[in-house]
């Protein structure tokens, strides 16, 4: 099943996040996890082309690291469309891909 796409840095200091949308090809999905989980709050740039991505019709599935959401106070922000996982759920993600691709 497609690639999934890691993303750690913030859309607000780096363009790795644009670059990763970019790629994401109809099967994969993008995690968003440590600072990467700005991207996913809502009434910002990166969350609308989110929003964007899930409503062009591609299957590109997005989520969100749940632990570090909850580190920055951004788990009442998350913008629609993005599911939450654990670290249980970051492993069956791997699992379920065939291969991983990390943005640094």
């Amino acid at each position: 099943m497609g690639l999934l796409h890691t993303v750690n840095k913030s859309p607000f200091e780096s363009n790795t996040f644009d670059t990763c949308l970019g790629y994401a090809l109809d099967g994969s999905t993008v995690l968003l996890i440590e600072d990467g989980v700005y991207a996913a709050t809502i009434g910002t740039r990166a969350s609308e082309k989110i929003q964007q991505k899930i409503q062009s019709n591609n299957d590109v599935s997005f989520a969100v690291l749940g632990p570090d959401l909850q580190a920055r106070g951004l788990e009442n922000k998350l913008a629609d469309g993005i599911k939450v996982v654990d670290y249980e759920g970051f492993v069956n993600l791997v699992a379920e891909h065939d291969s991983v691709q990390s943005w640094l």
